[in-house]
């Protein structure tokens, strides 16, 4: 859930290794939401427990984005090279289909500047840390999904403020100038660590994959109970709008993210894959931002996305992977196997 890497060269054969990847995909994809939404359940129960913690959030958005930058491996940026148009295209989808979607549903529902704000930024984040997993359950292709959403990370410090900028603009006052130093502190360069540290203790980092994704759940958990226990009165108030907001923008999302793949002819894998990078956001880096350039209002559809769009992509991948296996034509999955 914290990255997109895969098994090293060494290791059990190749059907264990794909039974052992399902069994950890299917447990952390399972345990995730029920962790998140432990962790908000908290932050609305004692919400005082946490005081001071928004503070820490851009350190915890950092640790989960360095242990992403530990899992990608040089096949992951080749793949780019191989396959630009498909790169290409979901780079497109994703940073025009989640940003317009966004201000059509806030404009649409009338929202709050605060709440219009939050979710237009939730739209304009990179793609969301764990689609390469949900890619991998729904049959998808997994090298398409770990390309773009690698990408769409490198890119966010160039594409996020601008996006957020220019449509939420109408709402709030947005520092686009000071939201790139924030996402290259970040989100860039713990990834270029992570990276960094990959290639030259690379043995090592393997060793210790299987507890990187975990270790980000539990990251993304602390960031979720931060966020909803420093506006937790605000919850009770427009909790059910927000919810509304955020559901439209993940169901259209990820249903225009998998017909843009299919209007271009990519296949059903990787159609699937382009959903799930067009619908799931990094909505840690998303509730950072609000909290840090926002208010805490603001941060509020991106305390509840990050915890809708894994149920949602859980159980989406489940349906796509259960008419996949029902399909007569053989289908390429493609790509890393992940953690």
């Amino acid at each position: 859930l914290g990255g997109h890497g895969g098994p090293g060269p060494a290791g059990p054969a190749p059907s264990e290794t794909a039974a052992g990847s399902d069994r950890a995909a299917h447990r952390a994809v399972t345990v995730f939401p029920l962790l998140i939404l432990a962790a908000g359940a908290l932050g609305m129960i004692r919400p005082s427990a946490f005081t001071g913690w928004g503070t820490a959030t851009p350190w915890m958005l950092g640790i989960v984005m360095f242990c992403m930058g530990l899992t990608l491996t040089l096949p992951d940026f080749r793949t780019v090279a191989r396959r630009p148009w498909a790169v290409g295209l979901g780079l497109v989808a994703h940073y025009v289909i989640m940003p317009g979607l966004g201000w059509v549903i806030a404009n649409l529902l009338g929202l709050p500047p605060q709440l219009a704000a939050g979710v237009i930024l939730v739209g304009c984040a990179p793609s969301g840390t764990a689609s390469n997993v949900v890619a991998y359950l729904a049959r998808g292709d997994v090298a398409l999904s770990v390309s773009v959403a690698t990408v769409s990370t490198v890119l966010a410090p160039l594409l996020t403020p601008p996006l957020t900028l220019l449509l939420a603009g109408q709402f709030l006052n947005v520092d686009a100038g000071s939201m790139v130093t924030d996402i290259l502190k970040q989100v860039l360069l713990p990834v270029i660590a992570g990276v960094l540290v990959r290639l030259v203790a690379g043995r090592w980092v393997n060793r210790v994959l299987w507890v990187l994704p975990w270790i980000s759940a539990l990251v993304v958990a602390l960031i979720v109970v931060t966020v909803v226990s420093g506006s937790a009165d605000l919850i009770k108030n427009a909790a059910g709008l927000v919810l509304l907001a955020v559901v439209l923008h993940n169901g259209l999302g990820l249903a225009l993210g998998y017909g843009a793949g299919a209007l271009a002819r990519l296949g059903r894998p990787a159609s699937r894959a382009m959903a799930f990078e067009v619908g799931m956001q990094n909505s840690g880096l998303a509730a950072s931002l609000a909290t840090a350039h926002f208010s805490a209002e603001a941060a509020l559809p991106a305390a509840i996305f990050s915890v809708w769009h894994n149920v949602s992509g859980a159980v989406v991948a489940a349906w796509m992977a259960r008419r996949a296996r029902r399909s007569p034509a053989p289908e390429r999955r493609g790509g890393p196997v992940p953690e």
